[in-house]
């Protein structure tokens, strides 16, 4: 018997390795509106949110005109091709074939727009991977919990069958918020240390153990 019955991956710094490509485009588009270039550790801090939380971290002085321009200027170097793409970590593809062979629910939750994710869905060819995906442009930002109780709520699953696979405190956080179960991937923005410290049940180095991970979650569920 399985604990879990549906699995919610977070995008960028989980299944894609995109980090890089967000620092560049940050960077571009700090340059584009004549705002002070963030160093690449500040842009890493704020990745996992939504944009426009994102920003306003970042640059906690902008007004909300300021904002809107970054965001056009991030959204046209993001969605144009003069930064290279980035590509799905190793094993991603696969993680998510073994899952749905096993009959797992899959979802996404993003701090990406509707319009970024459904690109590099379709450029990744998983479109048809996900029963369900959120943005951040259709709800809170994380931590807060709402993507996470949508999909719970679209896939009919209360909070103790989900499991959530990020790799920033965000998604940590809001699981917690939920009350839903977190594993954390040491391969994305920030350290394995402060995944748990934000309620990680455990870290992975990357996406080849979490078959291995949710077998023996099944093995000790059976012996319960």
């Amino acid at each position: 018997m399985k604990p879990y019955r549906l699995l919610v991956f977070d995008w960028d710094g989980t299944l894609m390795d995109s980090a890089g490509r967000i620092v560049r485009c940050m960077q571009l588009a700090a340059a584009d509106t004549g705002t002070p270039v963030p160093e690449a550790a500040a842009v890493r801090e704020i990745i996992g949110l939504g944009m426009r939380e994102a920003v306003e971290r970042l640059f906690p002085d902008f007004d909300a005109p300021q904002v809107e321009d970054f965001i056009d200027a991030y959204r046209g170097h993001w969605l144009g091709d003069a930064v290279p793409p980035s590509s799905l970590f190793p094993g991603a593809r696969e993680v998510l074939d073994w899952a749905r062979e096993r009959d797992y629910l899959l979802a996404v939750a993003t701090g990406k727009s509707r319009r970024g994710l459904d690109k590099v869905l379709e450029e990744t060819e998983l479109t048809d991977c996900f029963h369900v995906t959120r943005c951040a442009d259709e709800a809170f930002s994380k931590p807060h919990p709402q993507m996470l109780e949508e999909i719970l709520t679209d896939l009919d699953t209360p909070p103790a069958e989900a499991l959530v696979i990020g790799d920033s405190e965000y998604d940590m956080q809001m699981a917690a918020n939920a009350r839903v179960d977190a594993l954390g991937v040491a391969h994305g923005v920030h350290e394995g240390e402060r995944l748990q410290r934000h309620g990680a049940l455990a870290v992975l180095n990357d996406l080849h153990q979490l078959p291995p991970w949710l077998t023996q979650a099944e093995r000790e569920e059976s012996l319960a």
